[in-house]
């Protein structure tokens, strides 16, 4: 896979986070409202900055799509945490495929939102994984 290609797969994780945390954000309890504002804040920054550079690779960046399908139903709060954890192991994966594709300052920001989407996950999960971003590729 190119650095272009996992960028792209990336930003488009990053767009379907934002559209998710949409969602969190609604069901969420006041009790963990502001850890969720914050994880969208987070992700629609890293977006902004995918879209550099994607474009800096020399592609056109992906457009989010006007929905994405949710992995389960989320009527409530305890689904909601759920979601976002979910969400956040699916960023992790796709920055791990960033890592292993890119070089110098774009793998050490891969790196480091891999890592951020890790912590983020073990928070909204209470445990974490062993190895983040490989998970689903198990």
């Amino acid at each position: 896979m190119s650095a272009l290609d996992a960028a792209q797969a990336a930003l488009a994780a990053e767009h379907a986070a934002v559209y998710g945390y949409g969602v969190v954000g609604g069901r969420i309890g006041t009790e963990r409202r502001a850890e969720a504002t914050s994880a969208y804040e987070a992700h629609r920054a890293r977006r902004d900055g995918l879209r550099r550079t994607v474009r800096d690779l020399g592609g056109e960046p992906a457009a989010a799509a006007a929905g994405y399908e949710l992995p389960f139903p989320v009527p409530d709060t305890a689904a909601a945490v759920r979601l976002a954890a979910v969400l956040e192991d699916r960023v992790a994966g796709v920055y791990s495929d960033l890592v292993r594709a890119a070089e110098g300052p774009l793998r050490r920001d891969a790196a480091a939102a891999l890592r951020e989407a890790a912590v983020r996950a073990v928070r909204w999960r209470g445990t974490d994984v062993t190895f983040p971003g490989l998970a689903e590729r198990v």
